[in-house]
């Protein structure tokens, strides 16, 4: 998948762009939060999870994943959620070494955290972009899609109680750069739709009833999007079969003029 880069601002666009930067409440709360989180973006993970059953504080939760994750404001949302803090520094020698080299020197791609005092289960966050570590946060500087990726993920996330190394979840918050063109920025979405999906069938904890007749909650997706027919039939045709419940969520925090939205898929069935 190809991204356009990012268009220069003129002076003009420049300018709104920062007066409604200064005027951001949730801008204002970033710059001055002690958790320092590093995108705007994690307030949106932080109002879907307080107001759609705190999927991610259910102490059951054993891994999560997190697709096109720099600079990180996400997975440092879902540390907090599993008991880290953010005064540590894992590896951070290791930042912007390409992952062949982590392995070179650490001699595993699912070497455990150092400083591991307080935290629980698995967080592995991908990206093409090197980021800066975050405690508890295994970070994968790769392309989720490239061939063997799924099976890294899987090898970092094995544990004693998650030994098939599924994902209870799997979070997208990922945007193509924008192009001017709604039918080109369209298309972009659905591509970035349909790749989060074909990794998330493959990376999913599957939705199942024991011999007790006690139905496990299954995989959760949550997928960010931009409104247009197209992502609807997507949702139809591979959203709505495959999860048991699929939600439609445009937070507050989402600025209103925005096309952007999330959808929240609940309970995978693993029929795809």
């Amino acid at each position: 998948m190809s991204f356009r880069p990012t268009l220069p601002l003129h002076k003009k666009s420049s300018t709104a762009w920062l007066a409604r930067q200064s005027r951001d409440p949730f801008v204002k709360a970033r710059l001055s939060s002690p958790s320092s989180y590093r995108s705007r973006a994690a307030y949106k993970l932080i109002e879907l999870n307080d107001k759609w059953g705190r999927f991610l504080s259910r102490p059951s939760l054993r891994s999560v994943v997190d697709l096109g994750a720099a600079p990180g404001g996400w997975s440092q949302v879902v540390a907090e959620n599993f008991g880290w803090t953010f005064h540590a520094a894992d590896n951070a020698e290791d930042f912007g070494l390409r992952e062949e080299t982590k392995v070179q020197k650490r001699g595993s791609w699912s070497t455990e955290p150092m400083n591991k005092t307080t935290g629980r289960g698995k967080i592995v966050a991908l990206d093409l972009l090197p980021m800066m570590p975050i405690p508890g946060v295994q970070t994968l500087q790769m392309d989720f899609l490239a061939p063997g990726s799924a099976r890294i993920v899987r090898d970092a996330l094995k544990s004693s109680q998650n030994p098939e190394g599924t994902a209870d979840i799997v979070l997208s918050d990922m945007a193509a750069n924008f192009s001017g063109s709604k039918i080109r920025d369209s298309q972009m979405s659905l591509d970035i739709c349909h790749a989060v999906f074909d990794f998330a069938k493959g990376a999913l904890t599957v939705r199942a009833v024991d011999e007790r007749g006690k139905t496990s909650c299954g995989g959760i997706l949550l997928l960010k999007h931009f409104a247009h027919p197209l992502l609807q039939e997507f949702r139809k045709e591979h959203l709505e079969p495959n999860f048991h419940l699929v939600h439609y969520i445009k937070p507050d925090s989402s600025r209103a003029d925005s096309a952007e939205g999330y959808w929240l898929c609940r309970g995978w069935l693993g029929r795809a």
